[in-house]
């Protein structure tokens, strides 16, 4: 992805809809150009295409929230990598962030995915040198994640230290919450599960509270985010022991 098209990500996520046009004037490009971007934001799952233009769906579907602060959710996913050996088996939990942790993760060779998202295990897909391991559950149609008590005897099954896993608000008082109460359920058992949990977030989440816990403080060992964290926040979670990437 080039420099203008991580632009044209930007101008999209922040309004409903976008004209050829409109995007043409803004960075001095043909039409032709810009459809071209375009064409490849959407096959990457990024945007969808419309009569003359793109469109931003703001719903929980992963591939309209990818566009949601993406630099950010992609520098963060890159430094994930960094905390993933050669032969490992990491699950990846659910989120726009870890979507792209996986889409960078299958880049490399000899990496098991584990994980309980339909979306994710499809951005796997494009990789021969990799395996991964879909939970299954109950399937939950606009987010893609499976849910459910099936989805736990599953990761009884399969043995990994390290999880990554999103959230949706934080607050002091409230911890990690989540607003989907099932899938809630499922974070919840994978770090209780694993060695390691790995909260993956942009700043944006901070100072909101969501409908449901997710998992104590002290059940995160790593939180990996962007330099917008409230330093308040910061010193909290350091005090507590997280290590903040």
């Amino acid at each position: 992805m080039n420099d203008r098209q991580k632009e044209i990500l930007k101008i999209v996520s922040t309004k409903s809809k976008v004209s050829v046009k409109e995007l043409a004037n803004i960075f001095g490009i043909s039409g032709v150009t810009v459809r071209q971007d375009l064409n490849f934001l959407e096959q990457q799952g990024f945007l969808k295409r419309v009569h003359g233009g793109v469109t931003f769906v703001n719903s929980d579907d992963i591939s309209s929230r990818l566009l949601v602060n993406f630099e950010k959710k992609l520098d963060i996913a890159v430094k994930a990598l960094g905390f993933v050996d050669e032969g490992e088996t990491v699950l990846i939990e659910s989120g726009s962030t870890n979507a792209i942790l996986a889409r960078e993760l299958v880049k490399r060779e000899n990496v098991t995915i584990v994980t309980p998202n339909v979306f994710i295990a499809r951005e796997c897909r494009k990789s021969d040198e990799n395996s991964v391991v879909l939970l299954g559950g109950v399937y939950q149609k606009e987010s893609e994640s499976l849910i459910g008590p099936m989805v736990k005897r599953c990761i009884d099954t399969v043995n990994f230290r390290k999880a990554f896993i999103g959230i949706d608000g934080f607050t002091r008082e409230a911890g990690f919450t989540s607003r989907d109460m099932m899938r809630a359920d499922i974070s919840s058992y994978i770090a209780q599960k694993c060695e390691q949990v790995f909260v993956l977030t942009d700043s944006s989440k901070f100072g909101r509270t969501e409908l449901v816990k997710l998992f104590d403080v002290e059940d995160v060992a790593f939180l990996i985010t962007d330099e917008g964290i409230p330093d308040s926040d910061r010193d909290f979670l350091t005090r507590k022991g997280i290590k903040i990437v």
